[in-house]
């Protein structure tokens, strides 16, 4: 008897893209996932960042609204041209499946030497290989001088 092998899914399976850990989350692997996502953000890297969500990730940004990670590359590079020194902490608030509630601030300094924190809340949603398909985020941004920084 031959052996017939299905190129066509081995290759899609091949090109599947994972970023573990992958849900159903328990609180170590939502942790874990929370550290990564602050990590990557605090790179200031927006392809790097980019590469945690779908092709077609869906956000919702302050009064934003961003589709799909062309959108999202132009989004954080704007962003982080306009916030420098940025740093941001995040904390998870819940989780249960596939979505996770997220507390974060940032500081940064803006372009007229003005430094900010901002603060927010984050609702993310993964699809079964671990990429962010939703990401819905409000935000609220308070003036500082430098010497109130804690981060």
């Amino acid at each position: 008897m031959k052996k017939v092998v299905n190129t066509t899914k081995n290759t899609l399976k091949m090109n599947t893209e994972i970023k573990h850990p992958i849900p159903p989350f328990n609180e170590e692997t939502a942790r874990l996932k929370v550290q990564m996502a602050e990590d990557a953000w605090n790179s200031k890297d927006p392809v790097k960042v980019s590469k945690a969500y779908t092709i077609d990730s869906e956000w919702r940004n302050r009064t934003q609204f961003i589709n799909g990670r062309t959108e999202i590359i132009a989004f954080l590079t704007k962003k982080w041209n306009n916030e420098r020194h940025y740093k941001l902490k995040k904390e998870l608030w819940g989780f249960k499946d596939n979505r996770m509630a997220v507390r974060f601030e940032y500081e940064f300094q803006d372009n007229n030497d003005q430094w900010y924190r901002a603060y927010g809340n984050e609702l993310w949603e993964f699809d079964e290989n671990g990429l962010m398909q939703k990401r819905y985020a409000s935000i609220n941004d308070l003036k500082i001088e430098e010497s109130d920084r804690r981060l």
